[in-house]
C-alpha cells in the first residue's frame, strides 16, 4: 500500500469513528419552565421601565439552559428568578447594574404570583 492509500483510509476510518461516537445530550428544558422564564423577563421590563431604559442580566435570555444562573428555584410553588439589570449595554460596555429583581412564576409559568424584590442591588 502507497502513502496515498494509507492515508485515504486513514480518513476514513477516522471519519467513521468519530461520526459513531456518542453525542451527550442535554435534558429538555420544560415548557412551563421557558414560559415562566420569558414572563419573568418581560414582568421586569415592564416594572423597570421598558427597554429603552432596562435590560436584565442575559441569563434571563438564556431560553435553552431555562434561565441558568437566574434560575434560583423550582419546585411545587413554581420557579423563583432573582437577576440583575440596568441600562441598555451594561453587561457589555462593564457598567454596574443598577437594579435587582426577584420574582415568582406559577409552576405552569403562565402567571406571576410575586415580585418578591425589585430594587437596588442587595
Amino acid at each position: 500500500m502507497n502513502l496515498s492509500a494509507l492515508s485515504a483510509l486513514a480518513l476514513v476510518l477516522g471519519t467513521g469513528s468519530i461520526a459513531s461516537a456518542p453525542v451527550m445530550a442535554q435534558a429538555p428544558v420544560p415548557a412551563s419552565q421557558i414560559r415562566a422564564l420569558n414572563l419573568a423577563r418581560n414582568t421586569a421590563v415592564a416594572e423597570n421601565g421598558g427597554l429603552s431604559v432596562y435590560r436584565p442580566q442575559p441569563c434571563m435570555f438564556k431560553t435553552s439552559d431555562g434561565g441558568g444562573e437566574c434560575l434560583v428555584s423550582d419546585d411545587a410553588s413554581g420557579y423563583t428568578f432573582s437577576f440583575l439589570g440596568g441600562q441598555p449595554g451594561w453587561p457589555e460596555d462593564g457598567s454596574n447594574p443598577t437594579t435587582e429583581t426577584e420574582l415568582q412564576v406559577a409552576p405552569d409559568g403562565r402567571s406571576v404570583t410575586s415580585i418578591l424584590y425589585n430594587g437596588s442591588p442587595r
